[in-house]
């Protein structure tokens, strides 16, 4: 199964993860750096440390603003990666495809495919850390305006507050964001090393105060939100999301037209190089084949041509390329056969070289008359990223005997009734390629479609 690498640049620490079906099978840390030539430097590192042969994307979650759609960093906050072009450098270092978001996006795209809001469409996810970063999902798709939309950290709650690195006055991100509870802590002179969980474990007016100053307008932000997105809930992550929904139970929400639950993020500081490693998987170039292999009469056909009228997926055969040219040529010898299957079946895979990326083919052959290494350098040159094999067999007497009785449909240059003791020893020492997935097909059963079909779901 495919896995990607997630990662996770933050002001503090770097983090990367090997991640498979949203299981971390590997991870790494190393500190950050305000120098983006010591970032990339560490996060090559971090990359190398957790690869493995399985991984075929990279996703990468940055603070600031980013061009999804060009894959441009366009600002960021203490570390800023909007100088150079980022991504190609990663790509051109790792030869991996890299899909890059804002760290909130990422995170919220984690939360929604395997945590605290699996399975909603419509959600609203904040993280406190550094600074306050934010991300919408609309109808189960990032809301990005003219493409960098989701920056909810600068919510203005105060028209006559505090400066905002963003240069505005009064973001929720001056008064609720990690960096925004010290500054509480230093204006109500307790120590730096103070922690909200332990102010909130205090019933003093001090605590209390600071826990007000830090939640409040966190609060007043999210009503906004509510208001205006009209989401299933809104998710509060971050490295001080645990602490600040615990914060947010000390004030009570005003009674309102508009209402959506606030939950906190269930995936922890492991959120953003999940959803980093999802969106990986998710964008990177892909081209398909199913294999439907088997001998000749082996039955598998029919097997292609109920997958395909299943999924929508073109069926590439080797007598659909080689039967014209057998009918309009003089007829030819059992050489002459074998020499335009194999032009046919490097036709077939110079077909997928050409069609565009996210295009998906079935392929109905006998893999095993050419040797393997010939088939593996098809795939190579033909960029396709997934495999899957259905293995089509039936009894060798059996498909000996189709074979015999389909000789009159076939045009002139097949191999004849002479051929069939031959096929009969063929499918007895028959073998699919091993080269990925398989589905076992007997095909003097009925076909099971509908397990076919959930088995190569599995595998999407």
């Amino acid at each position: 199964m495919a896995s990607a690498i997630g990662i996770d640049i933050g002001g503090t620490r770097l983090r990367a993860a090997r991640i498979t079906g949203g299981v971390i099978e590997a991870r790494a840390v190393a500190d950050s750096s305000r120098d983006p030539s010591v970032v990339m430097t560490r996060v090559l590192d971090l990359v190398a440390q957790v690869r493995n042969d399985s991984v075929v994307a990279l996703g990468i979650g940055v603070p600031g603003q980013v061009q999804a759609a060009t894959r441009r960093v366009l600002s960021g906050g203490y570390v800023d990666l909007s100088g150079f072009d980022f991504v190609a450098d990663v790509e051109t270092a790792t030869g991996l495809p890299v899909t890059i978001e804002n760290d909130a996006t990422m995170a919220l795209l984690g939360e929604a495919a395997y945590g605290a809001a699996r399975g909603q469409s419509n959600v609203v996810m904040l993280t406190i850390g550094t600074g306050i970063g934010g991300a919408v999902l609309e109808q189960g798709k990032v809301l990005r305006g003219r493409g960098s939309a989701g920056q909810l950290g600068h919510i203005c709650i105060d028209p006559q507050g505090r400066t905002c690195v963003c240069g505005k006055i009064g973001c929720v991100e001056t008064v609720s964001s990690g960096t925004a509870f010290g500054t509480h802590l230093a204006e109500a002179f307790l120590p730096a090393t103070t922690r909200a969980e332990e102010l909130l474990a205090r019933s003093d007016v001090t605590a209390r105060a600071v826990i007000h100053a830090w939640a409040n307008p966190l609060r007043q932000a999210i009503d906004t939100l509510i208001a205006t997105c009209n989401p299933d809930c809104v998710v509060i992550g971050g490295g001080a999301g645990a602490a600040a929904t615990a914060a947010l139970a000390t004030v009570l929400p005003r009674a309102s037209w508009f209402d959506a639950p606030v939950i906190a993020a269930s995936l922890g500081d492991d959120a953003g190089v999940i959803g980093a490693a999802s969106a990986a998987l998710l964008n990177r170039p892909r081209k398909r084949a199913i294999f439907v292999n088997g001998v000749p009469a082996s039955g598998k056909s029919a097997v292609a041509r109920a997958v395909s009228d299943a999924t929508g997926f073109p069926v590439l055969t080797l007598d659909t390329i080689k039967n014209p040219f057998l009918t309009i040529l003089p007829p030819g010898d059992r050489l002459f056969n074998r020499t335009l299957g194999r032009a046919s079946y490097a036709a077939i895979f110079d077909l997928i070289a050409d069609a565009p990326q996210g295009s998906s083919f079935i392929i109905d052959a006998w893999f095993g008359f050419q040797p393997l290494e010939t088939l593996t350098d098809h795939i190579a040159r033909a960029r396709i990223t997934d495999l899957a094999e259905v293995w089509c067999h039936a009894p060798p007497e059996t498909v000996g005997a189709r074979y015999a009785a389909r000789l009159g449909n076939r045009p002139a240059g097949h191999p004849g009734a002479d051929y069939v003791p031959e096929l009969i020893a063929l499918a007895e020492r028959a073998a699919p390629t091993g080269l990925a997935p398989r589905f076992d097909v007997e095909t003097t059963a009925a076909l099971d479609l509908p397990a076919l079909l959930a088995w190569l779901h599995t595998l999407s």
